[in-house]
């Protein structure tokens, strides 16, 4: 009987760690292949957050034709750091028409996400490559959306970039398996968030 009981709980150990194994494969897969925006506003001013979007949208709309090709996040991240220049006059261009006087700081950084809910599907927690966009000194509410896949604009056919399995995860198939990959983020956040602050 106890030779029984030794192999039912060596069998649930294998289990339960090929299945966290494919957590931390998901998990894996989310960052090595999204690349996320992340725009931060002067303050919490009317008049800053007006402009944050402003912003926003120049960026975005720099950024839209050299995404459509690319196929990784390495090609997406490469052309990023080709055209962070044009982002960062395209900001400042729109930040001088509105009769600001900051300028904007853009940057490619591993940075702390929260979890986040589209319409059709969400991206659990956890430290994503981001490109940041920061307006003067950068103290107020932000926004963030995925340039690559290009989510930002709708692009929900760029999900195809997931394995299946991921795709139905995120999309609220698997609640169980979301819930776990978003608690992982968390996890990933905190110990982010504890090494910066050393």
């Amino acid at each position: 009987m106890r030779k029984k009981g030794k192999r039912i709980l060596l069998l649930a150990i294998l289990v339960a760690g090929v299945w966290f194994g494919g957590l931390l494969s998901d998990h894996n897969q989310l960052r090595e292949n999204i690349l996320r925006l992340h725009v931060v506003g002067a303050s919490d001013s009317e008049e800053d957050q007006a402009v944050k979007l402003q912003v926003r949208d120049a960026v975005l709309a720099s950024l839209q034709e050299g995404l459509e090709d690319l196929t990784d996040l390495e090609q997406a991240v490469e052309y990023v750091k080709t055209v962070m220049p044009k982002l960062e006059t395209a900001a400042n261009r729109v930040l001088e028409e509105a009769g600001f006087d900051q300028r904007v700081n853009i940057s490619l950084a591993l940075e702390e996400f929260p979890l986040r809910e589209y319409d059709t599907f969400s991206l659990p927690s956890g430290v994503y490559n981001a490109l940041r966009v920061v307006i003067g000194g950068g103290e107020g509410q932000n926004w963030w959306c995925v340039v690559f896949p290009n989510l930002c604009l709708g692009g929900e056919e760029e999900m195809s970039v997931f394995s299946d399995s991921l795709h139905d995860t995120i999309e609220g198939e698997y609640e169980i398996r979301f819930w776990l990959l978003d608690q992982l983020g968390r996890l990933e956040n905190f110990f982010h968030r504890t090494t910066e602050e050393s």
